[in-house]
């Protein structure tokens, strides 16, 4: 965990969950290094998520060695959006937690 970034997320965890565009996503990493609480992680792309991608998603998937970001720990969140600021391909939401 990065405490010196904790201070920027904003609320208590669980109220949202973040979201992942399978067709944007082109595993850059900057939602996992920006993340203090390790709620990304970079892994291939099953085939299952491929097949629900575009043609345009499915090559830029190709293109990046088919691994994008994924949320391991979505129940971590602090819906502090730096992962939002920082993605370059805007692939990145946050929704909300409707059991909290």
């Amino acid at each position: 965990m990065r405490a010196d970034l904790t201070d920027d997320c904003g609320s208590e965890a669980g109220r949202v969950f973040p979201l992942v565009d399978r067709n944007r996503c082109e595993a850059k990493e900057d939602c996992v290094d920006v993340c203090p609480y390790d709620v990304f992680e970079i892994h291939p792309v099953s085939r299952a998520d491929r097949s629900s991608m575009s043609l345009l998603g499915k090559l830029k998937a190709w293109t990046h060695g088919n691994k994008q970001a994924f949320v391991v720990r979505p129940e971590a969140c602090h819906a502090g959006q730096l992962c939002i600021e920082v993605c370059p391909e805007n692939a990145l939401t946050l929704i909300p937690n409707r059991q909290s």
